[in-house]
C-alpha cells in the first residue's frame, strides 16, 4: 500500500509569527514526527506553503483577514525551523495562493492510485486543512483519507473540533 502525507502550511507566520498560536506551536513536534516516519516508510511527502504577495491587504482574503502573513520572500512565508529540519531531497513544496490548492491536486494525479492512502496534517484545521482534505476526498472518494487530529491546530480549539467534525461527516478518517 502506497502512502502520501500532505503537510499543510507549517510556516513561521502560522506557528510563531503574525497568526501564530500556542496550539500551533504545540503540534510542531507531532508534524515533524509524521514527516520522519513517512520518510522512513518511503511515503511521498508534499508540503504546502500559503503564499501571498505584497498586495495581500488589497485582496478579498486580505480585506476579510487584514493581517499581513506568508508574504513570499519574507521570514513568515518560510517553513518553521523544526519542519525545515525534517525536509529531505525527495519531499516537495507547493506554493498555494488560497485555502484549497487546485495545483496540488494536479500534482497528486501521477502519484495516487486506488491503493494510495492519503494523510493530512498541519495548519489551520478549520481553513486550509479542511479545504484540501475535501478536495482530496472529491478526487479520490474510494481512497483511505485521514487527518491526524493531534498534528493539526485550528484558529481556535473550538473551530479545530468543528472542522474535524465536518471532515468526519464527509467520511474522512480522523486519527486521534
Amino acid at each position: 500500500m502506497k502512502k502520501l502525507l500532505l503537510v499543510i502550511d507549517m510556516q513561521n507566520d502560522f506557528v510563531s509569527g503574525s497568526l501564530g498560536t500556542r496550539e500551533a506551536r504545540a503540534i510542531v513536534p507531532e508534524v515533524a514526527g509524521l514527516m520522519r516516519r513517512a520518510s522512513q516508510e518511503g511515503a511521498v511527502v508534499i508540503l504546502t506553503l500559503d503564499t501571498h504577495g505584497e498586495d495581500y491587504l488589497d485582496t478579498r482574503e486580505g480585506k476579510a483577514l487584514p493581517v499581513r502573513h506568508c508574504i513570499e520572500g519574507e521570514w513568515g512565508h518560510e517553513l518553521c525551523d523544526e519542519i525545515k529540519a525534517e525536509l529531505t531531497d525527495d519531499m516537495r513544496t507547493v506554493c498555494k495562493p488560497t485555502f484549497g490548492c487546485v495545483a496540488l491536486m494536479g500534482i497528486l494525479f501521477p502519484l495516487v492510485d486506488a491503493e494510495t492512502e492519503i494523510e493530512l496534517c498541519g495548519l489551520c484545521t478549520d481553513i486550509c486543512v479542511v479545504s484540501n482534505a475535501l478536495l482530496v476526498k472529491a478526487l479520490y472518494p474510494e481512497n483511505r483519507i485521514s487527518v491526524h487530529a493531534r498534528a493539526c491546530a485550528g484558529v481556535t480549539p473550538e473551530s479545530h473540533e468543528a472542522a474535524l467534525a465536518t471532515m468526519r461527516m464527509c467520511q474522512i478518517e480522523i486519527v486521534k
